[in-house]
């Protein structure tokens, strides 16, 4: 009896046990057909995102030096870098990503490319055929990279209105332009002048002057051996090096910049919204005006004031005095330190 007794109590918590193993067994089921069903879903549309057209376009111009490559394009990204020799080489990138192959042909074919040579200067012109509300829905399946080399001594004069810019090794003037990306140059000997409407600009080493503005984001070079104008309204601007005059102007953010020769003329950073920082080689002889609302005037150099100290405004003059030397913000302190 008491082993009857012991199992009517036992087949309960028995029953039980087995009910949750099922359970269990269901639940992880479940969970495995959940998981290869949502790996199914991302192979098939990785699968639709990477079908589409991928197409390229070659050119060659042979030139002389000392011409100018003009880039003005509706779409696309631009490369150009300076090599030796005398041809001007062209490679572009078209990639139109849409499971639709006759909708990807048709984004192609609405988008022409013309090529021409005019004496020792080469043109590219890209645009849109048709401007039609359905070329415009599927106007952002086509990516377009233009990738070009040119003679060493060239002058360009690029523009886009939906890419990024760069330019590299270069001698002659570099002007370039786009509405929705960032711009970069490195080792270029020759003016240079910039603007952006969406991005930040990134200037390697210069020599000659530069002017670039930029409406949304931050502008920073490395070394001009020549004037600078750098302007941004929603940025910080960093200047590890400039050996000639500086104006520096942002509405949004901090403005850092090393000046390690004597300026022939004014230089001024201002900025509404942060800190400024100059670095002086020791023997440089500035006039300084130095003012801030919301922080306060910090130098490394030895001042005389006259008067009542005003820990938020300085006007004094380093080594005998020159050029002014013009910093004021709204927004931060101001601070003046010996390279």
């Amino acid at each position: 009896m008491q082993g009857m007794h012991y199992d009517i109590h036992m087949r309960p918590k028995k029953r039980k046990t087995y009910k949750r193993e099922v359970q269990m067994k269901i639940i992880l089921r479940s969970i495995r057909l959940a998981i290869l069903f949502y790996a199914a879903l991302v192979f098939v549309g990785t699968g639709f995102a990477s079908a589409g057209i991928d197409d390229t376009i070659q050119k060659s111009f042979t030139v002389d030096s000392g011409g100018t490559l003009d880039i003005d394009t509706e779409r696309g990204s631009i490369e150009v870098r300076g090599i030796s020799g005398n041809t001007v080489e062209i490679e572009v990138i078209r990639k139109v990503r849409t499971p639709d192959t006759e909708k990807a042909e048709k984004v192609l074919d609405n988008f022409k490319i013309e090529f021409k040579q005019s004496g020792k200067d080469v043109y590219i012109i890209g645009e849109r055929e048709k401007r039609e509300s359905l070329w415009d829905k599927i106007w952002n399946h086509l990516n377009i990279k233009f990738i070009v080399s040119v003679p060493e001594i060239y002058n360009v004069k690029l523009k886009t209105s939906g890419g990024s810019i760069s330019v590299e090794d270069i001698e002659g003037e570099v002007n370039i332009k786009t509405s929705g990306g960032s711009l970069e140059l490195h080792n270029i000997t020759g003016p240079v002048w910039g603007k952006t409407s969406g991005g930040g600009i990134q200037i390697g080493e210069v020599n000659g002057h530069i002017d670039v503005n930029t409406s949304g984001g931050s502008i920073k070079i490395d070394r001009a051996r020549g004037e600078v104008d750098a302007h941004t309204s929603g940025g910080s601007i960093t200047v590890n090096e400039v050996m000639g005059t500086i104006n520096a102007n942002t509405s949004g953010g901090s403005i850092k910049a090393r000046i390690s020769r004597q300026p022939d003329s004014d230089c001024r950073l201002t900025t509404s919204g942060g800190s400024v920082t100059v670095y002086l080689a020791e023997d440089i002889a500035v006039n300084v005006d130095a003012g801030t609302s919301g922080g306060s005037v910090h130098t490394e150099f030895p001042v005389t004031v006259k008067g009542k100290i005003n820990p938020r405004n300085l006007k004094t003059q380093f080594n005998g005095g020159g050029p002014l030397l013009y910093l004021h913000t709204s927004g931060g302190s101001i601070y003046i330190k010996e390279i």
